[in-house]
């Protein structure tokens, strides 16, 4: 916990952090809304995915580009800057008053999302070098706490029966804090890297670590939206359960990332990836057992074990010699989304043409597979 302490007792690192939540927030707020916007505009469920498929492809655009701006405008500027963008933009989707405004609307939120997202950690990285300290897992513990605050606001739907208002109630929350605590970091700049000429031994870590990110994104990706249903149809568990291998797996995610800075700082990044990738194995286990309680407590150990993985390949991304922290960072954050999203559609496909069990087993040997990958980085 001494990373959440030093976030909570440092303006300067609150700052950064709470960008983090901002951005779940947002996200979180027009997620609770995908249902109602579906049915305001008549849509069909394939209709939806593709207008979804918008938002993606705008994180996607972004990507090739973030870094140049990053380095060009400050990362600290930028960050602020794609707060506000990401501000504005969460308002469209809710205001469109037709299906293709909708995918405009989207592309436009998953742009400003996709800057914010690469000018945030390496925002962090680079504090965390400068400061010689450590709060990527807690600050991304924010961004999980993000998305609890957004679903706490799911309460308000009825009582507001207004999308538009409850989204600017959300926007006026990440604005003020976010104006707050901004001159804590609106002047930071990234360290300039003296690039060494392109090698294959210096693209061989940003690989592991993308490969890394794209199968610890999309396994959370894959559990966050096939727990309930495993438990419905596999472990045949009442109703009143099928939520609560979720629940377990976002509440052991955000203690894990608040707990994971200081064991990172004791045994270091790569071995914290190598325990996460052990816990997740173990958890998996326990999902293909098709037991209640014991695949419950399972996606809970799924939780552990991936809240560590993604802030962790962040940092060692945002530390590879010889390239810029934020060029490391896209890479790799580029490669996680891309799992993110490919891997709950795989997964769906796998079910239904074999099983949901057999669709976990490969979940599992996906994080054999991440601590093989450890090993080859430890090595390196």
């Amino acid at each position: 916990m001494k990373s959440l302490r030093l976030i909570l007792g440092n303006a300067k690192y609150f700052g950064p952090s709470w960008v983090l939540a901002s951005i779940n927030i947002l996200f979180g707020t027009w997620a609770i809304y995908i249902p109602a916007v579906k049915e305001s505009l008549a849509i069909s469920k394939s209709e939806l995915g593709i207008a979804i498929f918008f938002l993606a492809l705008g994180v996607f655009t972004v990507f090739p580009f973030a870094s140049g701006i990053v380095n060009r405008i400050g990362v600290g500027k930028t960050t602020f800057y794609g707060v506000l963008l990401s501000c504005a933009a969460a308002m469209l989707p809710l205001l469109a008053p037709n299906y293709y405004v909708l995918m405009g609307a989207l592309f436009l939120f998953g742009a400003a999302n996709g800057i914010t997202d690469i000018s945030m950690n390496t925002l962090v990285t680079e504090i965390e070098k400068k400061d010689k300290v450590k709060f990527m897992a807690a600050s991304h513990g924010f961004f999980s706490l993000g998305g609890v605050l957004a679903g706490l606001g799911s309460f308000l739907i009825g009582p507001l029966s207004n999308p538009v208002l409850h989204m600017t109630m959300a926007v006026l929350l990440v604005l003020v804090v976010n104006l707050k605590f901004r001159n804590y970091y609106f002047n930071e700049i990234a360290e300039e890297i003296e690039n060494e000429p392109f090698s294959f031994g210096l693209l061989k870590p940003l690989l592991l670590l993308g490969l890394i990110s794209f199968m610890a994104m999309g396994s959370e990706g894959a559990i966050v939206d096939w727990s309930g249903l495993y438990l419905k149809e596999i472990a045949l568990a009442p109703e009143a359960l099928w939520g609560l291998g979720f629940l377990g797996f976002q509440v052991t995610m955000t203690l894990g990332r608040f707990l994971g800075d200081g064991i990172s700082d004791k045994i270091g990044s790569v071995k914290i990836v190598a325990l996460g990738a052990i816990l997740a194995i173990l958890g998996y286990f326990l999902v293909l057992t098709g037991n209640i309680y014991f695949s419950i407590i399972g996606f809970a150990l799924n939780g552990l074990g991936f809240s560590v993985m993604v802030p962790e390949v962040f940092r060692i991304g945002g530390n590879v010699k010889g390239i810029d922290s934020s060029k490391g960072i896209a890479f790799i954050a580029g490669a996680g989304y891309a799992g993110f999203l490919c891997a709950p559609p795989i997964l769906g496909f796998l079910a239904e043409h074999y099983s949901l069990s057999r669709s976990f087993v490969v979940l599992l040997v996906c994080a054999f597979l991440i601590l093989l990958f450890t090993f080859l980085l430890k090595r390196k």
